[in-house]
């Protein structure tokens, strides 16, 4: 009988459900830290949407806090992708990063 916490990679199947945080899992990989500010300016979305997608990644193990720098009277965080079981890489697509919309195929109207 294995003990894996199942509840721990269901939070993690949950949390891949989104797909910007599939997407910011993508740009994380390979990336030894990186801030929500430095994601939110790449994908030009608002700070506040990115930093709220990052904690539920946070919460679910998907990403670690590696540091925190002080910036202009607060706290700047930075994270790193800890995602490692097949199957969650799969689902994020790490092997393919230009892949946004998984299913989707732009087919010329055929009669």
């Amino acid at each position: 009988m294995t003990s894996l916490n199942r509840s721990d990679e269901n939070n993690l199947l949950e949390a891949l459900r989104h797909p910007l945080r599939r997407r910011l899992l993508r740009m994380m990989a390979g990336e030894e830290a990186i801030s929500p500010r430095e994601l939110a300016t790449a994908l030009d979305r608002p700070l506040s949407n990115v930093s709220y997608h990052v904690r539920v990644l946070a919460e679910c193990g998907a990403v670690t806090l590696v540091k925190t720098t002080p910036v202009r009277g607060s706290m700047q965080h930075f994270y790193r992708s800890t995602v490692e079981a097949p199957w969650a890489r799969e689902i994020i697509e790490l092997d393919d990063p230009e892949v946004e919309s998984a299913g989707e195929s732009p087919e010329a109207g055929s009669p």
